[in-house]
């Protein structure tokens, strides 16, 4: 088959969780076409330098320095649904010069299936994210929020849920419940690693950043002020793909733009302590590992979706732990 797969570029949670997919698809022999913009797409142009490569509309947000990201996320509406109709217009052209058995999009809006689609080609949409979560004041619009969002990928062949089916083994909570109309199917959590063998206990903290600006940066600081007088040695992983590889160390402070998966699962496994943020893929990652035990989950400011998944681990986490004897 040639398959088409684009996520999108919304921090690098999506690319990251699509890694497992195009490594099955590549494993598979089929023919695999990768589509994004930004730093998606210089992830996965690191991770899959033989695949062809396709930019799609640049999608360029940014939250605000404050508690609340509804100004910014009201503001950045006109550019969504510009974003969304110009990945429709390209997909479109680019389907027209040649044939995809399958097009699979991650939370790309608009690449849907034209009305007059070529039936050959099969359209899915992965999303976690079945019921949106709003901030507090604006929660009665839930319902409208998760409306919008299910007529977006109704229009879709599948709908793929990436977590569990079992509601006591949900990763997403809430957010990834109602699964159950027909073209939607959960295919269990997406993550690019696996275990290693090789365990390095080079840090006592590994923190890994990610997700969109100035939040990022702002707690890189926060990090570089909590630790520059601790006795703990803490690595910080900045989410800076498209940089140059430099190593900065700060007495007892290291930090690097990004790390090959292959050098960042070791660490993880030997730290006593890691810190990211509460995005779905990091939560996915981290069970991967059998980690989620040793994570601090910090939710962005103001991003209502982490801030519910931080608070839904600590209950998960609970149910986990074996009762006192």
């Amino acid at each position: 088959m040639k398959i088409l797969i684009a996520p999108l570029n919304w921090g690098l949670g999506h690319a990251t969780r699509c890694i497992p997919v195009i490594r099955r698809y590549l494993a598979e022999k089929h023919e695999v076409v990768l589509a994004a913009d930004g730093d998606s797409l210089l992830l996965l142009k690191r991770a899959f330098p033989t695949c062809r490569l396709i930019t799609l509309a640049p999608l360029e947000l940014r939250y605000s320095r404050t508690n609340s990201q509804t100004w910014a996320v009201l503001r950045s509406l006109p550019a969504l649904l510009r974003f969304s109709f110009a990945d429709h217009r390209l997909l479109s052209r680019l389907l027209q010069d040649e044939h995809f058995d399958l097009v699979i999009s991650d939370n790309r809006f608009g690449l849907f299936p034209s009305k007059n689609r070529d039936k050959s080609t099969a359209f899915v949409y992965i999303t976690h994210q079945l019921h949106i979560r709003l901030p507090r004041c604006w929660r009665w619009l839930e319902p409208l929020a998760c409306m919008l969002h299910r007529s977006i990928y109704r229009r879709f062949d599948e709908l793929w849920v990436p977590d569990y089916a079992d509601e006591n083994k949900r990763l997403s909570g809430f957010l990834g419940s109602g699964g159950e109309q027909e073209n939607a199917r959960y295919i269990g959590p997406l993550s690019r690693f696996t275990p290693s063998d090789s365990i390095r206990r080079d840090y006592h903290t590994v923190a890994v950043l990610s997700g969109l600006e100035p939040q990022r940066t702002l707690l890189e600081k926060q990090l570089v002020k909590r630790y520059e007088n601790a006795d703990e040695t803490l690595l910080i992983v900045r989410g800076r793909v498209g940089e140059p590889f430099v190593r900065t160390s700060r007495c007892n402070i290291t930090l690097v733009p990004s790390l090959p998966d292959e050098l960042l699962v070791p660490l993880l496994q030997g730290a006593e302590h890691i810190i990211c943020r509460s995005g779905y893929s990091s939560i996915m990652d981290l069970a991967a590992l059998n980690l989620l035990h040793k994570a601090e989950l910090v939710p962005t400011p103001g991003q209502p979706e982490q801030e519910y998944l931080a608070s839904y681990m600590k209950d998960y986490l609970s149910r986990l732990a074996p009762s006192p004897a």
